[in-house]
């Protein structure tokens, strides 16, 4: 994902599609990758995510040939499906892993998954910088990761769990409505309200990750080299937080932890949005500081959500996939929208929206994750009736 983002640029120059066949293609990836998260549930609990991760893993990988050797828009649309598909159902099998992993492994360790998915991110921005800086054809460092980053799946999928941990509310459908709070159980105005803190955050998150580069280059005026830097910076910040982010959230809690990572997001967006309003010496460290400060708002929302709904118990597959769609629909559909609010008007004028949805994080995920720490809390023991003569 770091290296599509960071090669949009190239790839955007290359076959020379502007904001609205750019927001289109992103659009088309957002297609396959929902379709392909509802039906990856339903699998994830009827073999394993260990198997689904085996098989979505490689092929969420190589299918990126197609957009990195499309000759024109129509065969860069049909691959961007492929590839959205991959990308969807690997996203369901590894949360749904990391669940599992976090039962086994007896406290809070989900953040520190997510963390190493940005820290891939950061790689990948900072590696696309390198090489086209030094000449390197952008073509050729999207098939290249394409084939190596496939081959690396296999031996990290060697060490997965061979299957779900046993016990209550391991995620093997036996067990979903027990105690009344299983997964399976959730009202739909909990999943609703889960959904929309999900798509608030997810869609800012995907602001950043497909746009970063382009308010760069296209507003701020920065080199080609230069410009992926951004979403490298919002990366590194993300990646920083989300392996801090377990010990955070032990020590302020889960409410407490959300609030203030959509108050943290919002601020980092208005410096954003202020940036070309700068001197122009201080334009790129304003919109730097302000992708940092997005980047440590949002890097613990959805490690926060998505451990919460595993610890209301109950199928894990399911019950993720749906809060997983409505969040992912914000990643991939919404930087989508973007470009055609972009094409419309301006790109900062688009960048409004994920600033506004990053304050709908704190309204939407604060009160979600409070309702699910109620159901997920153990019912008192019963108080025994005195004797009787």
């Amino acid at each position: 994902m770091g290296l599509w983002a960071a090669g949009l640029p190239s790839l955007n120059d290359r076959l020379d599609l502007g904001p609205r066949l750019l927001g289109t293609v992103l659009l088309l990836i957002s297609g396959g990758a929902l379709v392909s998260m509802l039906a990856a549930g339903p699998l994830v609990d009827r073999y394993g995510s260990r198997r689904v991760c085996w098989l979505a893993g490689p092929f969420s990988a190589l299918v990126l040939l197609g957009p990195a050797l499309a000759p024109s828009y129509w065969t860069l649309a049909a691959f961007a499906v492929l590839f959205g598909i991959g990308l969807g159902a690997c996203e369901v099998a590894m949360n749904a892993h990391s669940v599992e992993v976090e039962r086994a492994y007896g406290r809070p360790i989900i953040s520190a998954f997510h963390g190493t998915w940005s820290l891939g991110g950061a790689a990948g921005g900072a590696l696309t910088s390198l090489f086209l800086r030094i000449g390197v054809d952008g073509q050729l460092v999207l098939v290249v990761a394409a084939v190596a980053v496939a081959l690396l799946y296999l031996p990290a999928a060697r060490l997965l769990l061979p299957s779900a941990p046993a016990g209550p509310g391991s995620g093997d459908g036996t067990s979903g409505e027990a105690g009344g709070n299983g997964g399976g159980s959730l009202k739909w105005g909990l999943i609703a309200l889960l959904g929309l803190a999900a798509f608030a955050g997810h869609l800012s998150e995907g602001a950043a990750i497909d746009w970063a580069a382009l308010h760069a280059r296209w507003i701020l005026r920065t080199d080609p080299a230069a410009a992926p830097l951004a979403y490298t910076i919002f990366s590194v910040a993300m990646t920083t937080v989300r392996l801090l982010g377990d010990p955070i959230r032990a020590r302020l809690g889960s409410v407490r932890t959300i609030r203030l990572a959509g108050i943290l997001a919002t601020c980092g967006y208005a410096l954003v949005l202020a940036s070309p309003t700068a001197p122009e010496a201080l334009r790129v460290a304003c919109a730097w500081t302000g992708w940092a400060l997005a980047g440590v708002g949002l890097a613990t929302v959805v490690p926060v959500l998505f451990s919460a709904v595993g610890a209301a118990g109950g199928r894990v597959g399911r019950a993720l996939a749906m809060v997983t769609a409505f969040g992912y629909s914000g990643l991939l559909l919404g930087p989508a929208v973007l470009g055609y609010v972009a094409d419309a008007a301006s790109l900062p004028v688009a960048l409004v929206i994920p600033a506004a949805l990053a304050a709908v994080v704190t309204l939407a995920g604060a009160p979600a994750i409070r309702s699910l720490l109620r159901l997920s809390a153990p019912a008192p023991a019963p108080v025994p009736e005195p004797a009787r003569d």
